[in-house]
């Protein structure tokens, strides 16, 4: 025992004499400051060092660091508590502890000759040193923290070894520099180490990975904004000598408390925090990653961006970064011997890095072929394909409508206003167009009108928009210009603003109300519900209503033009069509007693039941009577050009696999259908006004749908197949 205790007691005094002797010959060969350098570095060093380094070890690196110093013009400017914390020290982590400063130095020495700077020095070390040493990532290292000698040795390293190799270059030549790094990033994609280097301030680059952007620019921007400062496990840290200021966690040696470390991630939040959200991507073939050009797609297919997978000696978590939206799917493109390929469809939840196994892909179905009949697994796929494509086309001009709010058709021109209410459901936007009151009168007082329209209603959810009229005539909201007009607004709420096709409402007070009358009808296959307050119907007809769910509100007192007693009635009629047809006209009539024209806001109950109801698109029958202002196109039916008359009337109905089809019906009137309807790989019977039931094999294709979309951009309600009647 106390011959341990003898030994013990020696090998301490033969450190201290080490340690001492080492300051002393600083302080002989260079000075006070010579001194002062060598009393920081043995303060701060670990304890294991103190046990295995020499004096001569210690003293050549300190030398050769004050040698940088004094050669290079950018180590001269640099604090003295910079320079003793970030130039001097011979370690990054706790890596085995080689002599490199005498061979880094002559390898790098050249290379930053001609620089300014230290952030150009720091930048050329980057780009040329790795190759210099032909040293790059390669995840068979051996290890996570090699020494520079055992990365060269290999020719291999990981970002933690390459890091510690740019540190230690940088140092060499006098510039400070100092590895960072999170344990794990906040999706949990796993840890990075990266470098840092002082020129008037840290600057950040990843490690074999110069960028030609500069400084400030590497591939984990983004996941290093969203670092949280707050969680050890998904803060970023720097190295530091000292250890006042924390530890630096070392994820390959969780206990081990022997490197000095500082938070640094507030400054990159605040620094880095990009506006997009984006993933990576990477291609493996067997178990080796590819260099290969992609696109990213959406679900249906329409392109997004081209983009380069990287493989070889770039760090495995280097990808390209493409700019998604969570919640959406889409899916991923590439070409392999010759053959374009894809991923399934995928939707982000939660951005990170996406593997892609080559062995897994799927050829790229062809979607841009009329010639080829569409199954029905691809015709949704191609309606969405064919309806981004027109989007994309009509793009510009459609969003300057929204921007300016303000359509112009012809000599008319037709703006709004507009709230948003709630947030947005997954599906999409509710979409309410609201009209106003005024009519035959100066425009200043329907103007008036309008601003006071846009305060009326307030839903739960969805844009609100209150238009104003084109006109200052007393039929303001039912004139045919009006028609085109709300369906372009309608379209560009769906295409750039995230509305829902199925969730769109109409409504509309005193003149406003005129209009709900008179456009529901006609326009029913666009809305979802509709809601007339205080309005006269004037000649316009209730059957097109079999399928939109209509509410009437009235003041009991409202007598102008006999509206109180005109709403009475139109109830009743909408009762009585219900009566005779249980699977339409579903409606809420209100009359207010003792109530005038104008009804306190007790009609605002109309928003929450408007917005229980979704419109179907491909409702199994269909009332059409045409109004003095005539559509071609009514749900699934579509009339010859030039056909559409006032006061005709068609009714159409699904029976089994028989569309029977009766009243006013054109030679050529044509069923556009879909699968939504009926199944389209079986034969489908067609009898107009009870004539002989003629079969029909009904045909998906490209041609029906482009068509379609050319002629109304609605989605939801575009057919894949089409039989003319005959």
């Amino acid at each position: 025992m106390r011959t341990s205790v003898l030994f013990l007691a020696m090998a301490i005094h033969a450190l201290a004499s080490s340690t001492d002797d080492f300051i002393a010959r600083a302080g002989e060969k260079h000075g006070a400051f010579g001194e002062k350098a060598a009393r920081f570095l043995t303060e701060h060093m670990p304890e294991a060092d103190k046990e295995k380094l020499s004096s001569a070890f210690l003293t050549e690196n300190l030398d050769l660091a004050l040698k940088a110093r004094a050669t290079f013009p950018w180590a001269k400017a640099v604090p003295e508590e910079i320079f003793l914390n970030d130039v001097l020290p011979y370690a990054v982590f706790d890596e085995p502890r080689d002599p490199w400063r005498a061979g880094f130095l002559e390898k790098a020495a050249p290379l930053v000759k001609d620089a300014g700077t230290a952030s150009e020095a720091a930048q050329i070390l980057n780009r040329e040193f790795f190759k210099l040493i032909n040293t790059h990532y390669h995840p068979g290292r051996r290890r996570t923290n090699q020494s520079p000698m055992e990365s060269i040795e290999q020719g291999k390293a990981t970002c933690t070894g390459l890091s510690i190799i740019l540190v230690a270059a940088c140092r060499a030549v006098g510039i400070p520099a100092r590895a960072v790094g999170t344990p794990l990033w906040w999706d949990r994609s796993g840890n990075h180490t990266w470098v840092e280097i002082w020129d008037g301030g840290w600057h950040f680059t990843g490690a074999d990975e110069s960028n030609p952007k500069g400084l400030n620019h590497a591939w984990f921007v983004e996941n290093a904004s969203k670092a949280d400062e707050n969680n050890p496990v998904h803060s970023i840290y720097a190295t530091s000598w000292k250890k006042d200021q924390g530890i630096f966690p070392m994820v390959w040696s969780p206990r081990d408390r022997s490197v000095g470390g500082i938070n640094v991630t507030a400054r990159y939040r605040a620094k880095t925090a990009p506006a997009i959200t984006t993933i990576g991507v990477r291609i493996f073939e067997g178990g080796d990653r590819l260099a290969i050009k992609g696109t990213l797609t959406t679900a249906a297919g329409f392109p997004l961006g081209d983009f380069e997978t990287k493989a070889g000696t770039a760090d495995l978590n280097d990808t390209p970064r493409l700019v998604v939206t969570p919640g959406e799917a889409y899916r991923l493109r590439f070409i392999i011997d010759g053959r374009e390929q894809e991923t399934d469809a995928f939707v982000i939840d939660n951005p990170n890095i996406r593997d892609v196994r080559a062995a897994d892909l799927r050829p790229v179905p062809p979607l841009d072929d009329d010639s080829i009949p569409l199954s029905k697994d691809l015709a949704p796929r191609a309606v969405r394909l064919a309806y981004e494509s027109i989007v994309a086309s009509q793009k510009e001009k459609r969003a300057a409508e929204l921007d300016a709010k303000s359509i112009t058709l012809g000599d008319k021109t037709l703006r709004w206003m507009e709230k948003t209410f709630g947030k947005a459901p997954a599906a999409g936007r509710s979409l309410w167009i609201s009209m106003h009151g005024g009519g035959e009168a100066p425009a200043r007082i329907n103007t008036q009108q309008w601003f006071n329209q846009i305060q009326l209603y307030q839903p739960e959810e969805g844009i609100y928009v209150a238009p104003r009229a084109p006109t200052d005539t007393w039929n303001m909201w039912h004139q045919e210009h009006i028609d085109p007009m709300f369906s372009r607004l309608i379209e560009n709420m769906v295409a750039l603003r995230g509305v829902d096709p199925d969730k769109v409402y109409l409504m509309g007070y005193s003149a406003g109300g005129d209009g709900v009358w008179q456009l529901a009808p006609r326009m029913a296959d666009r809305f979802a519900a509709a809601a007339m307050m205080a309005g006269h119907p004037n000649e316009s007809s209730l059957l097109g209503l079999r399928n939109l769910p209509f509410a009437i509100f009235m003041g009991e007192n409202d007598a102008a033009h006999q509206r109180n007693t005109v709403a009475r009635g139109k109830s009743a009629e909408l009762a009585e069509l219900q009566k005779a047809d249980p699977g339409g006209y579903v409606h809420l009539s209100r009359i207010y007693p003792g109530l005038p024209h104008w009804m306190n806001r007790k009609d605002a109950e109309a928003v929450p039941w408007m917005a229980k109801f979704t419109r179907n698109p491909w409702p199994e029958k269909i009332v059409w009577f045409q109004d003095d202002v005539t559509h071609h196109r009514f749900y699934w039916l579509q009339l010859p050009d030039g056909t559409a008359q006032k006061g005709r009337q068609i009714i159409a109905r699904l029976d089994g696999r028989t569309i029977r089809i009766d009243g006013d019906v054109p030679p050529g009137t044509k069923l556009l259908l879909s699968d939504d309807l009926l199944n389209l790989d079986e034969p489908v019977g067609i009898s107009v006004n009870g004539q002989e039931t003629q079969t029909h094999k009904p045909v998906r294709n490209l041609k029906t749908i482009r068509e379609a979309l050319e002629q109304r951009l609605d989605p939801a309600a575009t057919p894949t197949a089409v039989i003319a009647c005959p």
